[in-house]
Order: structure tokens, then C-alpha cells, then sequence
């Protein structure tokens, strides 16, 4: 086996679709040697989709030892969890709730982390992913992983780095020295809020950022969307108490710009489906895996609804995706907005349409 080599066990294949495969001999290139841990950890990897698979590959390369749990898999959740130091969940946002009460019934590690990797909003309640954790498990140290990580870009063992954030300082230290490697560089804040909603609002704008790039709507107006639904994110995530720093940072900036300007974008290529006239069902039947933005829109919106919070861009991909309006349509509507002076207007009162 080559240096550069690392087998992970799970029984699910690490793309972008739901085939059951087992996955072995994981290359990672070589700016990515595999290394003697003497601090080894117990890893539980719960999801073995893009995501989960891109992660298991980055905690392999620290030489813990990783159990991958999926739905579909042969290992057990009991097994999975059994003696685990941290237990990572890379589920997609519908599977949240329903698998943390299965890891309540359970009765998990006294000291284990978790750590939630998952980008979304529960419908229902409007929480996030480690809100639910936390709420579920009290007595734990919740660790939110956010940034600018395509998974495709992490499997090939390029450089990257991300953010992980708790209010427990001395667990997102753990999860940083878990994951730090030579092509993977892991910072730490105590703002986990503010890191958990730059990485699932900005699924939002990329379906938007998508739109113009089908479109052919050039540079200029990639840049003006990106540059002015920053606020918009910025202030929906101040209303419910994060940091505005930090969507200024990897979990914020740096994931937007990763997510909206690659192809490699689920939600950048649903964006792209719909300036191409595709319908949103046959977009998501074709990706063949979740696409968070979509579901993620529909959660903002009544938030915003429900908090008087302006969101003008975030309302025209809304009405996008419900097929009430045209790809042109929505640009024309942004365009033609009353005149304004530059400003990000982080607490403006809404006066939109609902």
C-alpha cells in the first residue's frame, strides 16, 4: 500500500449519490501523508454521504479510529457510538432530530463531543443543527464544523480550511487537533451560532449566484449579489445573537465564495437548472443528492416573515424556486428597487412584500 494510502471502513459510497458500496483504499495525495497519532481518538462518523466521506478521509489521515455509521450500512448506531470520544454528524438536515432521539435512547459516551457538520434549518422550529443537539444532549459539549469545504476538493486531498465553533473552548481545541493536518488548517471561535447560519444561509444566495451564472449575466453581477446579500445573512444572523465578524470569516465569506462561485455546488447547480428552464423537481432528481439551499429558503423566508428581517434577494430566489416568477423576472425586480446610499443596514426594518 502506498504511504499515501488510507482504508476506511464504511458501506456506503462516498459521492454524491445513495449507492451502497464498501469503500476502501481512500487515496490521499501526498500533501497529505498519513501520521502516527499517539493521541488517538474514537471516532463516530454518523452519515456516509459527500460530506461524512470527505471528513472520514481527513480524520483517517490523523490515524484515529473511525466508525461510519448510514442508514443503509451493516454497523449499528449502538455499535457505531459504542466507546466514542466524539461523535461527528454529517446527516442531512431532515435526519437531525430523528437520530439524535435515537442517540438519546441510546445513552452516549459521558464525555463524548459532538460535533455537527450538517448545513440547514429545521422547518418547524427554525433551529439549527446544533441547537437540536444541544437541546437533546445538555449535558455535552456541542461543536459546530463550518467553512469553505467542497467536499470533491477535500476527498482529493486539497488544501483547505474551516472553522470549528462552541461555547465550550476546550472542545473546539479537541475537534481542532482532530482534524489539523498539512492540507487541512482548522481554526477555533466561540461563536457557534454566527459559524453554523454563514454556512447554511449562504446555500441560499448560491441558488441565486447559480441563477446568474445560467443566465450569462457576467462577473459584475455575480459580484453585486454576492457583495450585497452579505448584509442580509449578516442580519439575520445578528437578530438571533451571533457575532457579525463572523461572516466575515471562513464560515461566513469564505464559504459563500466557495459555494457560489464552483460548479461543484449542489445548490449553484440548482440555481443554474432554473435560469436554464429546468424544472426544480427534475434539477434535484438529476443531482441525485440534497441539495440544503432549497429546503433552507423556505425555513428563511417565514423567519424573516416572522421577524419583520428584510430580505430582498433571499425573497426573489424564493419566489424562484415556488415558480412564481422568472429567472429575468427576479433580476428585474432586484434592479428596479427604489434608490439607495451604500450601506450594509444591518438593522433596517422590513418594508417588503411578503
Amino acid at each position: 500500500m502506498s504511504p499515501f494510502t488510507s482504508t476506511v471502513t464504511t458501506e456506503e459510497q462516498h459521492n454524491t449519490g445513495n449507492s451502497p458500496a464498501p469503500v476502501t483504499n481512500t487515496v490521499i495525495p501526498q500533501t497529505c501523508p498519513k501520521t502516527v497519532n499517539a493521541n488517538r481518538k474514537t471516532i463516530a462518523m454518523l452519515g456516509a454521504g459527500a460530506w461524512g466521506s470527505a471528513l472520514a478521509t481527513l480524520a483517517s489521515v490523523n490515524d484515529h479510529e473511525l466508525r461510519v455509521w448510514s442508514r443503509r450500512g451493516e454497523l449499528s448506531l449502538e455499535e457505531a457510538i459504542a466507546d466514542a470520544d466524539v461523535i461527528i454528524s454529517a446527516i442531512s438536515m431532515k435526519g437531525v432530530r430523528s437520530v439524535a432521539a435515537q442517540l438519546k435512547e441510546l445513552s452516549i459516551p459521558k464525555d463524548a463531543i459532538i460535533v455537527t457538520a450538517t448545513k440547514g434549518l429545521e422547518p418547524k422550529t427554525t433551529l439549527t443543527p446544533s441547537q437540536i443537539w444541544q437541546e437533546t444532549f445538555p449535558d455535552h459539549p456541542v461543536v459546530v464544523l463550518s467553512g469553505p469545504n467542497l467536499s470533491k476538493e477535500i476527498e482529493a486531498g486539497l488544501p483547505a480550511a474551516t472553522v470549528v465553533a462552541s461555547a465550550d473552548e476546550n472542545a473546539a481545541i479537541a475537534v481542532q487537533e482532530l482534524f489539523s493536518s498539512n492540507c487541512f488548517r482548522v481554526y477555533t471561535n466561540t461563536d457557534p451560532v454566527g459559524t453554523e447560519l454563514g454556512g447554511t444561509l449562504k446555500n441560499v444566495i448560491a441558488i441565486g449566484v447559480g441563477i446568474c451564472e445560467g443566465l450569462n449575466l457576467g462577473t459584475n453581477a455575480k459580484s453585486a449579489l454576492i457583495t450585497r446579500a452579505l448584509p442580509e445573512i449578516i442580519r439575520i444572523g445578528t437578530h438571533f445573537g451571533a457575532q457579525p465578524e463572523t461572516f466575515l470569516g471562513l464560515a461566513g465569506l469564505g464559504d459563500m465564495l466557495a459555494t457560489c462561485m464552483s460548479p461543484l455546488s449542489r445548490n449553484h447547480r440548482v440555481g443554474y437548472g432554473l435560469a436554464q428552464g429546468k424544472d426544480l423537481k427534475q434539477i434535484l432528481e438529476e443531482l441525485g443528492s440534497t441539495a440544503e439551499g432549497v429546503n433552507t429558503t423556505k425555513v428563511l423566508i417565514n423567519l424573516a416573515n416572522r421577524e419583520g428581517i428584510p430580505i430582498s434577494i433571499s425573497r426573489q430566489i424564493y419566489r424562484l424556486l415556488k415558480g412564481t416568477v422568472t429567472p429575468m423576472a427576479a433580476v428585474e425586480a432586484l434592479m428596479e428597487r427604489e434608490l439607495k446610499a451604500e450601506s450594509c443596514e444591518l438593522f433596517e426594518n422590513s418594508d417588503e412584500e411578503e
